[in-house]
């Protein structure tokens, strides 16, 4: 498993990924994790000036930026993937956030099947505030400042059914089968992965507030069979009509423990 490192404003750790994205975050002793999520889809480009206008609202510097939730056109070819991975770290090159020679924003990118944005687009982020401003009173209190009791908020990447094994090489889980065992096989290894990131990191799986399902197949026989016995039923089944944003890929999930979320227009 990838190492550990600190984000540049040393407000929260990120499981290195690599250039384009880390694999999770989560929020060091004295801060928490806020989600907001815009009220409609919003371009790329205009969504991290957004992100930056609101970032300044609320005091905070643009390295609180944690994690980004996108939503594409289309699934890309792996080239293709890649052009749109350098576009995207141009912008986290261009804010200061890269450590370590990494990203350290955690990431998913989906393609809705209906209704997909004329071009790559923001659905949703997170940044760090001082856990002392929820206890202020400028935000609701929840659990995640240091002097409090409870989890640390963290928010775990999208993971989809390719994998990489020690060895290094990468493997699609059940490449093509989209049976209901096929897509309750590729639901276990994702699963298995969000977990074994969610330990790395020191986060608590159990405290986890929000789970999100991106596929195009459905998902509700894996409700018993997969996540009932990983405590996850509790939360319910957000599903999302989506697809990841590679050729060749049928599923993904994000999971998160944020105990605030805004909309925002």
């Amino acid at each position: 498993m990838a190492n550990i490192h600190n984000s540049v404003g040393a407000d929260y750790a990120f499981l290195h990924g690599g250039a384009p994205y880390s694999l999770g975050v989560i929020a060091l002793p004295g801060f928490e994790i806020i989600r907001a999520r815009f009220s409609r889809p919003i371009a790329l480009a205009a969504g991290f000036e957004a992100i930056a206008e609101h970032l300044r609202e609320h005091h905070r510097p643009l390295t609180a930026l944690c994690s980004a939730e996108l939503r594409s056109p289309e699934p890309l070819s792996g080239e293709g993937f890649a052009r749109f991975n350098a576009d995207y770290g141009s912008w986290i090159r261009r804010w200061g956030l890269i450590r370590d020679g990494a990203s350290p924003v955690s990431r998913s990118n989906v393609c809705p099947l209906n209704g997909p944005p004329p071009e790559p687009s923001f659905h949703a982020f997170c940044y760090t505030i001082p856990g002392e401003a929820a206890q202020a009173g400028s935000l609701t209190r929840s659990g995640h400042s240091e002097r409090a009791p409870g989890p640390r908020s963290f928010v775990l990447a999208g993971c989809t059914e390719r994998v990489r094994h020690a060895s290094g090489a990468e493997e699609v889980i059940a490449a093509g089968d989209t049976s209901a065992a096929g897509i309750a096989t590729k639901a276990a290894a994702v699963l298995d992965s969000l977990q074994t990131r969610c330990a790395a990191l020191g986060a608590d799986w159990r405290a986890l507030t929000a789970m999100q399902v991106y596929t195009v197949h459905d998902p509700s026989p894996l409700a018993s069979g997969e996540l009932a016995p990983r405590g996850l039923m509790p939360l319910g089944l957000h599903w999302f009509a989506c697809q990841p944003p590679v050729i060749g890929l049928d599923f993904e999930i994000d999971a998160r423990c944020v105990r605030r979320e805004l909309v925002i227009d």
